[in-house]
């Protein structure tokens, strides 16, 4: 375990007392989507409205609001399963897993690591366990999951535990600095993104001020899964592909692990730290119903 500058990760343990306890989503009868009205910026919303999103789902206000942002504002809407009354049993929208897959999957879970904060970010990377065939969609849920449980401690972590880091993760040669403070960027999330320029990287491709507001990451869910599925998406770290290209194009659960730690645990660095995740991995295949594919290590 340890950090590394060149990548948004940073394989730090966390407290987790301090961070706030999300509400999950409230169970919801069936319906079809398409039946609510769609969600207007802006518009004055009473506790209890179900709207639909621009991304097709369904979003139920816990809290009456002026038109936020669902997908954003968390703590204001939770997703609301209009596919199914199942409680849980059910993938809400296209997601492979269930919630209660995941509370399977997580059974000592931070709250703050919500089901309905997972799927709230799903929207900002589409592709995500949702390209090719049944089989490779599970894969690639398993793999994201298997190496954000490693990373956090089975989603127990979410800020990096060794405060004496904070200080570190600001590089000032960037030419926009570090604006909120020196020890403002310490590892947060699923994969504990860390570092200025990372927030700010982030940040950009996700439409959200990280840069000046970094601690969205530690206090909303939605934020925090859509930074982790940031980095899955969209970096290789010392890998040579993305993880989610690595298990789309078929090479592999193995590649994935090279792509958010390889320079400390591929090519024989670290084997128990890759047997950890490999094991992690087909333990949430087995509860998928799929099978782990080849290429498993690093």
């Amino acid at each position: 375990m340890s950090r590394r500058r060149i990548s948004a990760v940073v394989t730090a343990l966390a407290l987790s007392a301090a961070i706030p306890v999300l509400v999950p989503a409230a169970s919801a009868s069936a319906a079809a989507c398409s039946s609510y009205p769609n969600w207007v910026a802006g518009q004055w919303y009473a506790t209890g409205d179900i709207v639909r999103y621009t991304d097709g789902r369904a979003y139920i206000a816990e809290h009456e609001n002026p038109g936020y942002d669902p997908v954003i504002s968390t703590w204001y809407w939770e997703p609301y399963n209009c596919d199914s009354g199942s409680g849980g049993d059910t993938p809400v929208g296209n997601f492979v897993v269930s919630e209660a897959q995941f509370n399977q999957m997580f059974p000592n879970r931070n709250g703050f690591y919500t089901y309905s904060g997972l799927t709230a970010a799903l929207g900002a990377y589409p592709g995500f366990a949702n390209t090719g065939g049944d089989e490779t969609k599970k894969q690639e849920a398993a793999a994201f999951l298997a190496n954000v449980s490693h990373e956090t401690g089975g989603l127990v972590y979410v800020v990096e535990q060794n405060t004496a880091n904070y200080p570190t993760y600001c590089d000032w040669s960037q030419p926009y600095g570090c604006p909120a403070g020196q020890a403002a960027y310490y590892g947060r999330g699923p994969i504990q993104l860390s570092w200025n320029f990372n927030y700010k990287a982030a940040g950009d491709a996700l439409g959200i001020d990280l840069l000046n507001n970094p601690s969205l990451v530690q206090t909303d869910s939605a934020v925090a899964w859509k930074t982790g599925l940031w980095y899955w998406n969209t970096q290789s770290g010392p890998g040579s592909m993305t993880p989610h290209n690595a298990m789309v194009n078929g090479a592999g659960f193995g590649q994935t692990i090279r792509s958010i730690n390889g320079s400390l645990e591929c090519d024989g660095r670290n084997p128990a730290q890759v047997q950890s995740r490999v094991d992690t991995y087909q333990r949430f295949t087995q509860i998928l119903g799929v099978s782990a594919g080849a290429n498993l290590y690093c």
